[in-house]
């Protein structure tokens, strides 16, 4: 989606972002082969998002066209601590329509090779309920063939009817997931969970045997009940996208063989590069983790 970002001075800035394209991003500049599949509007604004994009060497021939719709829009505002809200503009976007638009098949058909399929919780927000089972077959599809599927519970609200359908979503995604990235924060307001250790537990007894809880500040809790802290203590300047910057540090190092404790060290150095600047997808600076 199209992203509006409020500076200090009450200004806005203008950028993209969304959870699975942040992830994807992040892969594409750590050298990971990344196509993006959803879909986008026919007008300016897509085009230049498509460019900007393949700039970010992310491949985007799964990436379908509107004519009828445009693609979504967000703001977020800050408060002091450099947590964010969101304000949604997506009712009407093109990527709710990408398993029903002309190329579809061909879409699905090239995803359902990867090697590693992710998707989110609001990822199946987004679509229709005849989208959800075409991505819920897409992953079995991958999950059959021995590839591997990440699923992210990342839980908005607003975003949904109701918690009951948001959990019966949830659930339905993990049963089709060997990764399972939830964040607790998110557990907790969708259905109540306690700890990670009860998050963890739900998870695997659906199906998903490798559950990495993220904990925010606190680090992340490993498939083997461990918890990893990050290296040091930050104040973040902007939270936005830190899960997804710490999944893709993850899933890379994954499937580069790293053992899950290696893995969630490359997650932290991700999310803690990201939410020290500004917006979902900083601009790439020396400092950036991703060799």
């Amino acid at each position: 989606m199209l992203e509006l970002s409020a500076r200090p001075d009450g200004s806005w800035s203008m950028g993209y972002g969304g959870d699975t394209l942040n992830t994807a991003i992040h892969m594409a500049r750590m050298g990971c082969n990344v196509a993006f599949a959803s879909a986008l509007g026919s007008d300016a604004l897509s085009a230049d998002l498509r460019s900007d994009w393949e700039a970010e060497s992310l491949d985007c021939a799964l990436l379908l066209s509107d004519t009828a719709r445009s693609t979504g829009l967000y703001a977020i505002s800050l408060d002091d601590a450099g947590e964010r809200s969101f304000s949604y503009w997506r009712s009407d976007s093109a990527a709710r329509q990408m398993f029903s638009l002309p190329g579809s098949a061909e879409m699905v058909a090239r995803a359902a090779q990867s090697d590693v399929l992710a998707f989110s919780l609001i990822s199946l927000a987004i679509l229709p309920p005849e989208g959800r089972e075409a991505l819920f077959a897409l992953a079995r599809t991958v999950r059959e063939r021995g590839g591997t599927v990440a699923f992210d519970g990342n839980y908005r609200p607003r975003l949904w009817e109701s918690a009951e359908a948001a959990q019966a979503a949830r659930d339905a995604a993990i049963a089709v997931a060997t990764i399972g990235l939830p964040t607790l924060e998110d557990e907790a307001a969708l259905s109540d969970t306690a700890s990670a250790e009860d998050v963890a537990s739900h998870w695997q007894s659906l199906g998903c045997d490798e559950v990495v809880v993220k904990l925010g500040a606190s680090g992340c809790r490993l498939p083997d009940g461990s918890v990893i802290a990050p290296d040091r203590t930050l104040t973040p300047v902007d939270t936005s996208g830190a899960g997804d910057a710490f999944n893709a540090g993850y899933l890379a190092a994954r499937m580069a063989e790293a053992p899950p404790s290696e893995a969630a060290r490359k997650g932290h150095a991700i999310a803690g590069w990201t939410i020290m600047r500004p917006g979902a997808i900083p601009a790439r600076d020396e400092a950036a983790p991703y060799a």
